[in-house]
This record gives structure tokens, C-alpha cells and sequence, in this order.
């Protein structure tokens, strides 16, 4: 079977298809044909190194698929080697979905959706009525996080975007302006992917008890330090937050799920489908995920 893999760590242009033998299941588990494999932001850090040792190489990254079950199923499933024709899964990871459900749309909802779901329920405890700064708000988890922290309860939602191209899609979805900082008004909580410099700014424009969710660094500029007593004078926090320990907890997983494919079906939260790439393509995908060229969700199909 074809696959993506990487036997040094680097940027996209390790990755290589290669063949490999289709895996068996193994106790508790379902052999999947590969209908997409979503592409995540998280994927960039296994291939550079940022997640894995050198012990697991040669690694074939890829943590979400939408494939079918030998008796026909067509499943949405959370997987360890996504990037092939041909996965495992084990059976608790697996959620039946419908035939008319597109796989982009169902993938935005695996790592991304419940990214955004935990970011504004469980690390920001977001308030009614609170304002919320969405940084990289075109991109998979932004572009939800922005529908969902209004579905939420949010009293103003406003987004930055690395590009003016991307302004009038954020609009769309329900942000009630594009900004850049210094902010014209004070932030009750702010979602960050990418640090660096943006970190800094937006540590310094959070409202009093404000909260500033760090999820990602996309910057890649290294980790900002953050004094103490600068928090103290803000009266304010820094919160941080990784999905795959989350995935863990009870409750952390079925329930958001279902919440999200129901607000889905009813029309009230729209899943930005971005490129799709073919499998082979896999480099190509990530140099255009980091050279911020995408929108939404972005897939390889097989």
C-alpha cells in the first residue's frame, strides 16, 4: 500500500511516499481503507522533531482518517499513522458517519473541532458576554473557534488573520471585525497557535482576570517567558493547552463530538473546507500549511 513517511526529522521535504505492508488489526481494533487523512498543524512538529525521538523513526505521521470497515461502515476515526491507504484503529476511536457527510468536513471536527470546542469550554471557561480574540481565525481551529465561541455566548468575537485575502472569509463566519494589536479595546480571552512576537502583544492587551490560551507556535521563534509579576499587574493568566492529553479524559472526546456534528446538521456551525491534496502530494500539503497558503481544513485523499 502507498504511504507517507519520513526517516529523518526536517521540514516537508522529508516526507516520501514509499509502500508499505497493510497493517493488521489487532485485538480491539478495525483495518480501515483510507477514504482522507486530515492534515494538522500538529503533523509540521512530528516531522521536525518537536513531538517524536529518533527512536521512532522511520515514522508515517497522521492522526485522523475518514475511511470504511471491511463490512462497509464509513467512519470518522482517530488513528497514529494516518498519511496511507490503509490504517488501524482502534474500535473506541471509531464514529459511524453519514454517506452525505463530506470527509473534509468530518475531519475539520476530529483534531480541529475539539481543539476549538476544549479551548473555549475547558481552558478558557469562557463567559457570556466576554470578548474573544481568535489569532490565525481562517485557519482550521480558528475558523471554528470563531463560530463556536459565538454559539457560545460570546459578547464580541474579533479576529486576526496573517493576510488581507482572509479577512472577508472570518467576517462570514461571524466575527464582528478583522484587528491587529494594539487592540482599541481590552480582551477577555485570547486563543494563540502561533507566539512569538503575537504572544507578546496579546499578553499585554488582556482585560483585567483576562485569559491568554496558548495552543500552539507556529512562529516557531522559541518560547516567550512569562514573569510572574507581570501577571500579577495585568491581573491576568496564561493558560496552556495540548489536545492529546485532553483526549484522555473522560468525556473529553464523545460528548464535544456529538455536539459539534449536531451543530453541523442543524446549519450553525460551518466547517471551512480548504485544499485537497492526493496522498503523494503530502509534502506539498505542509509546505503550503506553513507558508500560511491554506485556509480550513486541509486533506490528503487516497
Amino acid at each position: 500500500m502507498l504511504a507517507i513517511q519520513f526517516d529523518r526529522f526536517g521540514g516537508p521535504e522529508v516526507l516520501r511516499p514509499v509502500e508499505l505492508p497493510t497493517p493488521v488489526a489487532g485485538p480491539g481494533e478495525v483495518l480501515l481503507t483510507v477514504e482522507a487523512a486530515g492534515v494538522n498543524f500538529a503533523d509540521t512538529h512530528q516531522v521536525d522533531g518537536s513531538y517524536l525521538g529518533a527512536d521512532a523513526l522511520p515514522y508515517v505521521p497522521g492522526s485522523e482518517v475518514v475511511g470504511r470497515t471491511p463490512d462497509g461502515r464509513r467512519v470518522l476515526a482517530r488513528v497514529s499513522h494516518g498519511y496511507a491507504e490503509q490504517v488501524t484503529a482502534k474500535e473506541s476511536a471509531v464514529l459511524d458517519i453519514p454517506e452525505e457527510f463530506g470527509a473534509a468536513e468530518a475531519l475539520a471536527l476530529m483534531v480541529q473541532g475539539l481543539t476549538a470546542w476544549h479551548l473555549l469550554r475547558s481552558a478558557a471557561r469562557l463567559r457570556t458576554g466576554e470578548s474573544v480574540v481568535v489569532h490565525s481565525a481562517a485557519g482550521g481551529v480558528g475558523s471554528l473557534a470563531v463560530q463556536l465561541a459565538r454559539e457560545f455566548g460570546a459578547g464580541r468575537v474579533l479576529a486576526q488573520v496573517s493576510a488581507p485575502a482572509k479577512e472577508r472569509l472570518v467576517l462570514d463566519l461571524g466575527a464582528d471585525a478583522v484587528v491587529g494589536y494594539p487592540l482599541a479595546e481590552k480582551a477577555d480571552v485570547v486563543l494563540d497557535a502561533v507566539g512569538g512576537e503575537l504572544f507578546d502583544q496579546a499578553l499585554g492587551s488582556l482585560a483585567s482576570f483576562g485569559r491568554l490560551v496558548s495552543y500552539g507556535n507556529s512562529a516557531r521563534q522559541g518560547f516567550t517567558p512569562v514573569d510572574p509579576a507581570l501577571l500579577s499587574r495585568l491581573n491576568a493568566s496564561v493558560v496552556g493547552f495540548w489536545l492529546r492529553p485532553t483526549l484522555a479524559l473522560p468525556g473529553a472526546v464523545s460528548g464535544p463530538l456529538k455536539e459539534l456534528f449536531t451543530l453541523v446538521s442543524e446549519g450553525r456551525l460551518r466547517p471551512v473546507t480548504g485544499s485537497s491534496y492526493p496522498l503523494a502530494d503530502a509534502r506539498r500539503a505542509h509546505e503550503d500549511l506553513l507558508a500560511r497558503r491554506t485556509t480550513g481544513k486541509v486533506i490528503l485523499t487516497t
